[in-house]
């Protein structure tokens, strides 16, 4: 039997859900590009459910989680991965920027875990995505990393809030990881090709990240393995921010 065998989890954003899923989870993704989500859906397989929808509308999220509702098991585990972020120095912050990454970044996760609440089983795990830009002061990325900072923090605060019922609590924090994020990062495939090459000389293992080993590493904090760890912050960056 899996780590997961019959435990309900519900990734938003990405296709993380895979390693859930492989281990006896029955898994809910969400997402507003059907045909990333539709990809994402197969790849999880086991029945993965798939609900189209925008985490920043609240109106997505009552029906994505009307959906697990209907499933009647509550939820086990909720990452609340959807996020992203772009470039843009001091000088060329616009409110526009600042109001789009915040509404992703913090704002949705925020209402995301709210709403999951009353869904939420005693002794269930909440994954939050942190970003290694939180601390390292990565240039024309200030916005993005006060967001995550943002979520690191709430990571701390809803570990202590929750622990009542025995909800554990936690951040992720991934060095760089290859994927199509990344690439859409850069105007064009040759600068991405840099941005990577760049990326990979600053990791002590020498190379980025895989999408498997991130999926590996939320496994770990969904499943009984870290049952007494709440709060933390798990880096998974090839000691990038460690060494």
């Amino acid at each position: 039997m899996g780590q997961l065998e019959g435990k309900t989890a519900l990734v938003t954003g990405g296709t993380l859900g895979v390693g859930l899923a492989a281990a006896g989870a029955h898994v809910f993704i969400t997402g507003w590009r059907k045909p990333e989500l539709d990809a994402a859906v197969a790849a999880i397989g086991n029945g993965a459910v798939g609900v189209p929808g925008d985490v920043t509308q609240p109106g997505d999220l009552d029906r994505l989680y009307e959906a697990v509702q209907q499933y009647g098991r509550g939820l086990d585990v909720l990452f609340a991965n959807a996020g992203g972020g772009s470039f843009a120095t001091l000088e060329q912050v616009t409110e526009e920027h600042f109001d789009q990454t915040f509404n992703l970044n913090v704002r949705a996760v925020l209402f995301t875990v709210q709403r999951a609440l009353p869904l939420l089983n005693d002794g269930a795990s909440i994954i939050l995505p942190a970003s290694t830009t939180a601390t390292t002061g990565t240039e024309a990325f200030g916005v993005y990393a006060v967001s995550k900072a943002a979520v690191r923090s709430f990571a701390r605060t809803w570990a202590n809030e929750l622990k009542g019922r025995g909800i554990r609590v936690n951040a992720i924090t991934p060095g760089p990881i290859d994927t199509p994020g990344i690439t859409g990062l850069a105007p064009n495939q040759q600068q991405a090709d840099q941005l990577k090459g760049f990326l990979a000389t600053q990791v002590p293992l020498g190379r980025m990240g895989r999408p498997d080993e991130i999926a590996d590493a939320v496994l770990f904090l969904a499943s009984g393995q870290s049952s007494f760890i709440t709060g933390a912050d798990l880096y998974v960056d090839g000691g990038m921010n460690q060494i």
